[in-house]
């Protein structure tokens, strides 16, 4: 299968190129030239498969490059009960007739991005191996909170590898600060940006982008890649977990082969809620995709209305990884809405980086609002919701789930579609448990707490166990302590790779 760039159709590569490059040279994004179909009877075969199958069955189809024994190793040394806890990797949690939780959260940093930054570096080294690199892969993340700790983990110490991580200065969780200024290995560097998400990931966008900051790399052996969703590397493991919570629903016979269910999705970058969607096009049975956001609802107005506007107020949050004004894998999803128009989404990127805004066709947004419903919810509802889930259910959810569970009880109010629903659940409610705590009691139960202390008080609460990696985190000093200007984010590469 060949992926071409969403901003010039001209350019094709395999699966090992897109994954080694992580984005095309113009700055578009490497999609596949078409997507495989999956009849309903080879869906039903799955419900009897374990995950690791379930991951070769969907990912063989789109890295054709890879070989057999490859592709399995990756998938083997990426989902192990060792790293996830659990045997079903992502398993079904079932609240009701109507509600299942799809817990992303099992993996080593306790957050959905394990679930494919597990397998990036395994597809990465093995993509090098194809395409005969010699150069040392230097891995630039952006991250709202969750992706850089699960990159640093996923990186550390392979070989031919070094990570860069920048997030925003007072922009994450203690928790997810501490998750990455701690992150040991002898090829990790993490640094904080004065500024909100999306001054990082521009500052990350305009370093790959800088053809003469990029000849001064290759010129010391060095070459730019990425473990953001920008890299099909990245999104692909994503659409897996869909087929198999389908699959598990199957196996439960809470559903028949071919019902329909919809899909909540929490989400900023617009990535995790695409792979449903690509899912979707291969043949799984989705009827609703419902796109949750925070007081950040950027993505909301745009579902709503066809008009992407970045020039808005920027809302710190308790749910702080949906903290997202440009969401990047939005542009992936156009392009396949527009029949593979890459001038329309060229111009319309273009008018996004120019002007801070853009209007998609009308045809286009029919289709989009045929697909998608949109809502959001402010910390007040998120931390009620919280309470409720907890109250009506026993269930104990993060603040990011939260806003998923808040959009859907309003979808359902609002449409009165009661059709099986399966609800991403991103991250384990330890990472932000001073927010889930105050929902679930209230200001004063924390107060003089600190980190540790609320980790207890949240397993006390619960009944979970704390997640061991994050119980650890007590014991660890930081390492980690640059603080940069955006305009400065290539400098503090350079500093690290040590080249001028």
């Amino acid at each position: 299968m060949q992926y071409r760039s969403t901003r010039n159709n001209n350019i094709k590569v395999n699966s090992a190129m897109a994954i080694k490059q992580g984005l095309s040279e113009e700055g578009g994004l490497f999609v596949p030239e078409s997507f495989p179909k999956v009849s309903l009877d080879e869906i039903e075969s799955l419900s009897t498969k374990s995950y690791n199958e379930r991951a070769f069955f969907v990912l063989s189809k789109f890295l054709t490059d890879f070989s057999t024994e490859d592709l399995k190793n990756c998938i083997s040394n990426a989902y192990t009960k060792e790293k996830f806890g659990t045997d079903a990797i992502a398993p079904v949690y079932k609240l009701n007739d109507s509600v299942y939780f799809l817990e992303l959260w099992h993996g080593p940093t306790c957050a959905f991005k394990d679930m494919a930054l597990q397998i990036l570096p395994h597809f990465l080294t093995t993509s090098m191996k194809m395409t005969n690199e010699d150069k040392e892969i230097i891995i630039l993340v952006a991250t709202s909170g969750d992706t850089g700790k699960a990159a640093l983990e996923g990186f550390k110490d392979v070989n031919g590898t070094r990570i860069i991580v920048f997030y925003p200065d007072n922009g994450v969780s203690e928790i997810q600060k501490l998750q990455m200024v701690t992150q040991r290995g002898n090829n990790v560097s993490v640094a904080a940006v004065k500024g909100n998400f999306d001054d990082a990931q521009s500052g990350v966008k305009k370093i790959f982008t800088d053809n003469e900051y990029k000849s001064l790399l290759d010129r010391n052996g060095f070459k730019l890649s990425s473990a953001n969703s920008i890299n099909w590397g990245r999104l692909v493991p994503q659409i897996v977990y869909y087929f198999s919570a389908y699959a598990d629903l199957l196996a439960s016979g809470e559903i028949k082969t071919g019902d329909e269910i919809n899909v909540v999705v929490p989400t900023g970058n617009f990535g995790n809620i695409l792979a449903s969607y690509y899912a979707k096009k291969m043949g799984l049975p989705i009827k609703k995709f419902i796109c949750a956001s925070n007081e950040n609802n950027v993505l909301t107005d745009f579902i709503k209305t066809g008009v992407y506007d970045k020039t808005r107020q920027f809302h710190t949050t308790i749910s702080p990884s949906m903290d997202i004004l440009i969401s990047s894998n939005l542009e992936r999803f156009l392009y396949d809405l527009s029949g593979c128009n890459d001038s329309l989404i060229s111009n319309l990127m273009t008018q996004l980086n120019t002007v801070g805004k853009y209007e998609i066709p009308a045809d286009i947004k029919a289709v989009m609002q045929d697909l998608f419903d949109a809502d959001f919810c402010d910390d007040k509802e998120t931390m009620a919701t919280i309470k409720k889930t907890y109250v009506d259910g026993g269930y104990v959810v993060d603040t990011h789930t939260a806003v998923g569970k808040c959009v859907y009880d309003k979808y359902v109010s609002r449409t009165g579609d009661t059709t099986k629903t399966i609800i991403c659940s991103t991250a384990s409610p330890f990472k932000f448990n001073q927010s889930v705590l105050i929902a679930l009691e209230d200001y004063n139960y924390v107060a003089g707490k600190n980190e540790f202390e609320l980790l207890d008080m949240l397993h006390e609460k619960s009944g979970m166990k704390v997640p061991e990696s994050l119980a650890e985190l007590k014991d660890r000093t930081p390492i980690f302590d640059t603080v940069v200007e955006k305009e400065d984010m290539a400098d503090t590469v350079s500093d690290f790779l040590k080249v001028d």
